[in-house]
């Protein structure tokens, strides 16, 4: 009974009203401040923001929730994917398919069935693949399978060998990587190098219009905080805490009786799912969808995010993908060359210096502030000085 009530607190404290207020504040700033500081004050205002910040921002968003997504099953699940930039890009093709569909006769050769590339290239029809992808909930729906179903075979052959630790990252890695060759082939009917881009409208909406740009953001910023919702649940429910145990003592969590292969096949499955989410709001708003997103390199950088924001926090991965992608579109623009120098040695600062990243770093500075205004603790009294003293 002392366990169910503690447990009870525990929710609670994790769902208390502070939370809420914050969640709400961060929520209002996101999907009405910005869009009211678009559209709101002229563009000569300082604080407005201009139209074309407007795709970045979004672009931000879309990392955040990428970060997010490995957060879930690195932070919390102790499982180091290095292959979550494909389930981003799995979902972004599907979303990229789509798209191309829509152009129909404003394409370049004016063909209203196949795509620009398919025609350069003499296909003669339309891959079965591509049956379905005009339609914008059947698309939808292959955003959220293809990398769920993907993740989960791959997490199945992989947790039920039990492969664990730098292991695993490696074949994910190597997931990425292969997918990365195959869909550089001009033979896959992907686009091959050039992937797909000269998109023009999602759903009958210009995606050149500022009004669908913004459009496109607020979905961005509606799904990011709908994943931390659903992120939070699943850390704080009870399975939440079978994950945690998992990442610090899978063996004693197994011979507990749990299911190891099952919590890991439903947080990775969960994880890839949201990562696809995050590929598909990305793509109309950079217009372009290539197999560079398969690259191994940005995989590893989406693991940078998270350890720079914090690992295990969600919040700060988020916080992690937005502040790292900020300095790279600063430094790209100013220093280009050290812009990798950069990152790599955010990277080892980030585990060597402050291994809690930001948020752990905050937390820290909060305690020792509390300390100071609280004072230090007296001294303890021994029992015969104070006998002498009474005396």
């Amino acid at each position: 009974m002392l366990g169910v009530n503690f447990e009870a607190d525990r929710e609670r404290g994790l769902w208390n009203a502070r939370f809420w207020l914050a969640f709400g504040a961060v929520t209002v700033a996101l999907i009405a401040v910005v869009p009211l500081l678009n559209l709101a004050l002229p563009p000569g205002s300082p604080l407005a923001i201009p139209d074309y910040l407007v795709p970045l921002l979004g672009k931000y968003l879309c990392f955040a929730m990428l970060a997010l997504s490995l957060d879930l099953v690195w932070g919390y699940a102790g499982i180091l994917s290095l292959g979550h930039g494909a389930f981003f890009a799995l979902g972004g093709y599907a979303m990229g398919m789509y798209l191309m569909r829509q152009i129909g006769t404003r394409g370049v050769y004016q063909n209203p069935v196949l795509p620009d590339f398919m025609v350069f290239l003499n296909w003669q029809e339309l891959p079965w693949f591509w049956w379905g992808f005009d339609h914008f909930a059947w698309a939808a729906a292959m955003v959220l399978l293809v990398p769920g179903v993907f993740a989960f075979v791959f997490g199945w052959l992989a947790f039920r060998s039990r492969v664990t630790g730098v292991y695993l990252s490696i074949i994910t890695q190597a997931m990425t990587y292969a997918l990365w060759l195959a869909f550089f082939r001009n033979d896959m009917g992907f686009g091959g190098n050039n992937g797909m881009t000269d998109f023009k409208d999602l759903l009958g909406f210009n995606l050149q219009l500022p009004g669908t740009r913004l459009g496109l953001y607020i979905a961005s910023a509606v799904g990011l905080v709908s994943a931390y919702l659903l992120c939070r649940f699943i850390t704080t429910s009870k399975l939440g805490r079978v994950l945690l145990a998992l990442r610090d003592a899978e063996s004693r969590v197994r011979f507990l009786g749990y299911s190891v292969t099952g919590a890991k096949l439903f947080v990775f499955t969960v994880s890839a799912v949201l990562a696809g989410i995050a590929g598909a709001l990305y793509v109309p708003q950079a217009g372009i969808i290539n197999p560079s997103e398969f690259s191994p390199a940005n995989s590893i950088e989406i693991a940078i995010w998270v350890s720079v924001g914090g690992r295990g926090t969600l919040a700060g991965a988020a916080l992690g993908a937005v502040l790292v992608n900020l300095a790279k579109s600063w430094l790209t623009g100013v220093a280009p060359e050290i812009w990798l120098f950069f990152l790599g040695g955010l990277f080892v600062l980030s585990t060597l210096v402050f291994p809690n990243g930001i948020v752990g770093v905050a937390g820290q500075l909060r305690a020792l502030a509390a300390r100071r205004r609280i004072g230090p603790a007296p001294l303890p009294v021994d029992e015969p000085t104070a006998a002498k003293e009474q005396a």
